[in-house]
């Protein structure tokens, strides 16, 4: 099975609701291709105004983060309803700065995946290891038990709309890229553990990022991957470069 290739911009804290319609705008030309998923992951006050700006175009829009409350008296927090009512279609859980600066771990994470599909949002759940861990050779026993503990609960069913995207925390806005090897290896690793979890057709379906300074330049080769079904891209997806990611083949 083909699986279709995803990419999405996580913009961070990044861009004011006029910028974020400028950029819009700017990338509406660029980031046109028919075989690809597009999806904008904005801040949450970027939200209704990143809706407006895509429509009539196939771009869909995510969000960074989501409560694991449905409402009530939690202070800055933003739940499922509102972000479906918002427009928005894919929601970001776990991105590494998440789980560092903010302490989220993963049962926290785990409440949160499953508040995404009671909505029915698509989440994006992201995993990593750190550099000290990849030199000490425990990177894919780290994953997995990441992984592991954030999908306690999923079924095969939501694992397989699911998207998971690999992120090694030493890559991420640093300018170094996981070799094509690596982030095989490890993609290849996580479809393993999916089939151990689930079964070999979830596997199958659910779709696989790397994440991790991508540019125009490395997107064509690590999208060539067996196991690599597009990127979660960063900095590049504040700039025209993210139209070359998007249409990486040429």
């Amino acid at each position: 099975m083909a699986r279709r290739k995803i990419i999405a911009g996580n913009w961070k804290m990044n861009k004011t609701p006029s910028e974020a319609k400028a950029l819009v705008e700017l990338l509406a030309p660029l980031v046109k291709n028919d075989d690809v998923d597009v999806v904008y992951c904005v801040p949450f006050i970027d939200i209704v105004p990143v809706v407006e700006a895509v429509k009539g175009s196939k771009v869909e829009v995510g969000a960074e983060n989501i409560s694991d409350k449905d409402s009530g008296a939690f202070t800055g927090e933003v739940s499922g309803p509102m972000l479906v009512d918002a427009g928005v279609k894919y929601v970001i859980i776990g991105h590494s700065e998440r789980r560092e600066y903010y302490k989220e771990d993963d049962a926290f994470l785990n409440r949160k995946v499953h508040k995404a599909f009671e909505y029915g949002l698509i989440p994006i759940l992201c995993c990593g290891e750190t550099l000290e861990q990849r030199e000490t050779g425990v990177t894919i026993d780290w994953i997995r038990l990441q992984l592991k503990s954030d999908l306690v609960g999923i079924t095969a069913e939501q694992a397989a709309t699911m998207v998971i995207a690999y992120e090694p925390i030493w890559a991420i806005g640093t300018g170094k890229v996981a070799t094509t090897e690596q982030a095989q290896e490890v993609c290849h690793a996580i479809r393993a553990l999916i089939a151990e979890i689930y079964d070999a057709d979830t596997a199958e379906k659910i779709r696989i990022q790397y994440g991790g300074s991508v540019n125009g330049a490395s997107a064509p080769e690590l999208f060539a991957q067996a196991d690599i079904d597009g990127g979660l891209i960063g900095g590049a997806s504040l700039k025209e470069d993210f139209g070359k990611i998007v249409n990486y083949k040429g």
